[in-house]
């Protein structure tokens, strides 16, 4: 194996570069799903105390949704169309609904929480006249730094728009505390300053969201789950928290299989064209990495050896990359594995581009 220039060979070991060589198809997504239940059972015992559901817009899988199942407290869905997934697998596992916009018929959905994301939306749910456990989503003015991405503009509501909620509580509908995901990509240490400010707020119960950073470019770097749990074992004081992460949970059980099926230079540039693309893996596009990967030699057809090599899809498009200038050998025919492919990957991907054919899917068990 030739691994990329990121240190994939501990991340892509021997057991899921046979399976995905035996896979006979590409492309294809190859899931772990003992890797996975042995990820979520750790994180499930580093948190002690604190709830953790499951932010299902991560990926919504079925297979992989069956593994948290059995880790989580609940899951967290942000539209009719999640909850309709989630609620039909698992009848009687608690729900919690979110997201901005939600229409008249999603404030119906049954649910254990409800996500609050402006006054107005309070208002309407008052108006079905059913009964719900709210948390308001909050959107503090707190800084963030070295995030990935800030959850500022739209989303929730500031602290204004929080005191114009408290007065509209009716017996039916009761505030049961605070929601805010404020930024993604942070490690433990930020992510708990984070907390600190937001649990200053008198409120009995609060869901700090997801946020844990997963790394592209160091993909054998991990949430470090002891630390945080611990950290947040020591903030709660007597309250009840509950935290929904989805990447950090699932993005390191899928891997986007792929061959290669042309090489060729161009202007001095080395490319390996791959078979599927960005619009079955777009990750990379969005966050502007590389994807981590590793080359099992499977080819021998015409190859390019020893230089900078960008690895591209089917796509005509020039933002059809996967990772640029990435000094290793590849041949026609070679097996491409890009990893973290569990989270963010196929579902925010723009699969009908082109009408290429849909990748296969593959489940390791044990």
């Amino acid at each position: 194996m030739t691994a990329g220039h990121v240190p994939t060979r501990e991340l892509i070991g021997p057991r899921v570069q046979e399976a995905a060589v035996r896979l006979g198809e590409a492309p294809a997504y190859l899931y772990d799903l003992p890797a996975l239940d042995e990820h979520v059972a750790s994180v499930r015992r580093a948190l002690g105390g604190t709830e953790l559901y499951y932010a299902v817009k991560a990926n919504p899988d079925a297979e992989l949704l069956r593994v948290l199942a059995g880790h989580v407290d609940g899951f967290e869905v942000s539209s009719a169309g999640e909850h309709a997934h989630v609620t039909r697998l698992f009848p009687g596992l608690p729900v919690a609904l979110g997201g901005p916009g939600k229409t008249d018929a999603e404030l119906r959905l049954p649910h254990h929480r409800l996500h609050v994301e402006s006054p107005n939306e309070l208002r309407r749910l008052l108006a079905t006249g059913l009964e719900a456990d709210v948390l308001l989503r909050l959107n503090p003015g707190l800084p963030v730094e070295g995030a990935a991405l800030t959850m500022s503009g739209p989303f929730g509501m500031d602290e204004d728009g929080i005191a114009e909620c408290l007065p509209l509580f009716r017996d039916r509908v009761r505030l049961r505390g605070l929601h805010a995901h404020l930024a993604s990509g942070l490690a433990a240490g930020p992510l708990l300053e984070l907390a600190r400010g937001l649990l200053e707020h008198a409120y009995e119960e609060v869901n700090l969201g997801g946020g844990m950073a997963v790394s592209y470019t160091s993909p054998g770097t991990r949430f470090d789950w002891a630390a945080y749990g611990a950290g947040l074992a020591a903030l709660a004081r007597g309250r009840r928290l509950r935290i929904e992460p989805g990447r950090a949970l699932t993005a390191y059980c899928g891997y986007y299989v792929t061959r290669v099926v042309d090489v060729k230079r161009v202007r001095g540039q080395a490319y390996a064209v791959v078979l599927g693309g960005t619009h079955h893996l777009r990750t990379p596009v969005t966050k502007g990495h590389d994807q981590p990967f590793a080359i099992v030699p499977t080819g021998g057809g015409a190859s390019v050896a020893g230089e900078p090599i960008t690895f591209v899809g089917q796509l005509c498009t020039p933002k059809d990359v996967f990772a640029r200038d990435v000094v290793t050998s590849a041949a026609v025919g070679d097996t491409v594995i890009f990893a973290l492919a569990g989270a963010y990957a196929w579902n925010i991907s723009h699969h009908d581009f082109l009408m290429h054919p849909k990748p296969a899917f593959h489940y390791l068990r044990a």
